[in-house]
This record gives structure tokens, sequence and C-alpha cells, in this order.
């Protein structure tokens, strides 16, 4: 009983031997760094293995694992600038917009549009009763007409000498009085016509033929929509950044999947002192007439800033102490820590150690140690070059023999 017992204890204790030797085994084939710290404290001496050696620079020596050169594909390290980027809610407005009311009040005898239609400047759009105002223009017809021919016989009476200078001068001004009328007669004549002040779309009618309308009441609104203004706030931040003439990128809200193109116009000139933004107006194309006087729009602007090293996506790693990437530099990993200051879709923008054109790996980094030796299959160009947007096009053939 005994001896069996003794005989599994000691089975044991082979097979946990066969474990941890298996096990120091892998740790110094597989990690560069175990080496070392065995020579230091005298364990490679006693596992007879032989001291790592040094190079002849006297930096830590290149080292290998039982398989030799890891085999990697890189791209090359690229440049981007910093892109800020804002998004506001703005309302749109036509570019002209005016309020139609009439000069004189009346009863409505005749409308000359229909509700949406596009009419052109000076168009009758409202034509008021002007009975009274015909009737008045022609007695002041018959007054001119009486005056000028009085005028004209005491004309005859001067030249022959028998008419005074003061008929004269009555005669003279009752002729000028006489035109005035007719000239008023005819404005208030015109006053009871209502054109449209604009070229652009009328809106909804609100009144019919037969409404009594006065100088106060809204007749209609006329709207030039061929371009859509649109107001919306900014940071105060990006105040040195804008200037008119930028472009801008909308999309209405009520029109999913719409992007339109437009320009910066006016700053405001002053900073909201509780909101600590600045209103800003922007100009769009309204081509096909799709929007209109009051619609939302999400307003993008986008700023230009300082130039960083862009790497693959795939080129960032994670540990504890942060991002990083693998750089190949005379043949072996090197490790470069990166502040990660932009991702992007096919480029991260990176505050780090390196320079355009170096290679970073983006294949075969689960196996990489500092100091390594890397055997590249293949060098991609940089992240977001035309080479490389080639590259994913046509699998690289293509790109390679232009």
């Amino acid at each position: 009983m005994r001896l069996s017992w003794l005989k599994a204890f000691l089975s044991q204790i082979l097979l946990a031997a066969i474990v941890i030797g298996a096990f120091v085994a892998l740790w110094v084939t597989q990690v560069p760094s175990a080496r070392p710290w065995l020579e230091k404290y005298g364990v490679t001496e006693l596992l007879g293995l032989p001291p790592a050696q040094a190079s002849e620079s006297g930096s830590s020596a290149r080292r290998f694992g039982p398989g030799g050169p890891t085999m990697v594909v890189t791209a090359a390290v690229g440049t981007g600038a910093l892109n800020d980027r804002i998004t506001a809610i703005g309302d749109g407005r036509a570019l002209r917009s005016v309020n139609v009311r009439a000069e004189a009040s009346g009863r409505i005898t005749e409308i000359g549009f229909r509700p949406g239609e596009k009419v052109e400047d000076d168009t009758v759009i409202f034509r008021l009763n002007d009975e009274a105002e015909r009737i008045a223009l022609e007695r002041a017809r018959l007054v001119l007409a009486d005056a000028q021919e009085d005028a004209r016989r005491l004309e005859q009476l001067r030249q022959a000498g028998s008419a005074t200078a003061v008929a004269l001068r009555q005669a003279e001004l009752a002729l000028r009085n006489a035109e005035l009328g007719v000239r008023q007669a005819e404005f208030d004549l015109e006053q009871r016509l209502v054109l449209a002040p604009i070229s652009g779309w009328m809106g909804l009618l609100e009144y019919e033929v037969g409404d009594r309308v006065s100088t106060a009441d809204e007749l209609a609104v006329v709207s030039d929509r061929s371009e859509i203004q649109v107001e919306f706030r900014v940071p105060e931040r990006a105040l040195a950044q804008l200037q008119p003439g930028m472009t801008i990128q909308a999309q209405p809200l009520a029109l999913p999947g719409v992007e339109l193109s437009g320009e910066l116009v006016a700053i405001d000139n002053m900073v909201d002192r509780n909101s600590r933004t600045v209103r800003v107006l922007a100009q769009l194309s309204n081509e096909g007439d799709r929007l209109r006087d009051g619609m939302s729009l999400s307003v993008n602007l986008s700023f230009e800033g300082d130039a960083y090293p862009t790497v693959d996506p795939l080129a960032v790693q994670w540990s504890s102490n942060g991002a990083f990437v693998w750089a190949v530099r005379d043949g072996v990993a090197t490790r470069v820590p990166v502040d990660i200051r932009q991702r992007n879709a096919d480029a991260v923008l990176v505050a780090a150690d390196l320079e355009a054109g170096e290679p970073v790996v983006i294949e075969g980094v689960q196996t990489l140690r500092p100091g390594a030796e890397v055997n590249v299959a293949q060098q991609l160009p940089a992240p977001g070059s035309d080479a490389a947007a080639c590259a994913a096009n046509s699998g690289g053939s293509e790109c390679q023999t232009q």
C-alpha cells in the first residue's frame, strides 16, 4: 500500500518537472528578454545554455525564434492633415421673400396667379375695384383740355396785343394745375393694381375675388428660392478659421440621402454672450426646386489642421501602456508608442516618432517582440494615397506597372 502511494507521488513529481521544463524551454526560445534575465541570476550555466551574444555596436542582439525571422506585411507611413469638423442645424430661407400688401383699400376684382405659380416681377397679381379712379382720371383730362384751350386763346390775344400779363399768368397756372390733376388721377388708378415686387413663386392664396382688403392686410408672399440661404451658429473657437467663400455641406432633414454643396457668404459681427456662438449665413443652389423657405438643414464645416503621420488602422496595437505600432528599422521590429489624434476610414493620424515612408507592420504582429528580426513579404503604399487606392482596386498588379 505504501509502495503504491510512493509510486503515484513520484509520477506526479516527474510530470510536473516535465511541464515546468517545457515551459522554461518555450519561454527561453520565444521571449527575447528571458536569456539576459537567466544570465543575470546564473541560471543559464545550471541549464547548460550558451550565453547571449552582443552585437558589435554594443546594442541588444537580434534574437531568433525557433522558426527564424518573422514574415510580415508592412505599409508605408503617410502624412495627413488633422480635420476639425463642425456640425450644426440651420434654418433655410429663400434668397428673397416679400410680403405683398396693397397700396390702397378696396374690393378685389381680379387675381392674376394660381397658388404656387411662378410669376415675374411687375406682373399684376391683384386688381382692386377702380371705377371711381377711372372717373376721376376722365374728369382730370377734361379739365386739362379746357385749360389747354384757354392758354392757346390767350396766347393768340397776346400776339394781337389785347391780352394782359395777369390773364396770361392765370392761364399758365390753370394749365399746370390741370396737368398735375391728370398725373394724380393716373397715380390713383395705378394704386388699384398690386404688382409682383420680385420674380418668384407665389404662396397659398388667402383671399378670393370680392373680398375687401385694406393696406394692412398681407395679400400674398412671393419668394425667390432659386437659392436658399441657411442661417446657423458655430462655436466662437472656430471664428478665426471662418471666412466668406468657404465650402459647406448641407443635408436637408426632410430629404434623407440628399447632400448639397454651398458656400459661406456672411459672418455676424458679434458673439452671443450666453451661448458663446456666432451666427453665420451660407447659401445653397436650389436646383430642382427641392428646398423650401423654413426647412431645417444639417450643415457641416470642415477645417484643415496640422499635418501628422498616418498609419494603416491594422498597424495600431494596444498594450497596458497604450497604443503603439511596430516599425521596421534595420530589419528588426521596433516598438513605437503613438498618440491617436484622429481615426478615418483608411488611415489613423498619430503623434509619434515616425517618418513619412517608413514601413510599419500591419500583418504578422502577433509574434513580434522588440528587437526580433523580420522578413518583409510585401510592402504596401501609404494609406490614403493614390497608390493605395489603386492597389485596393486592382490587387496591386496594375499599380506596379504604371
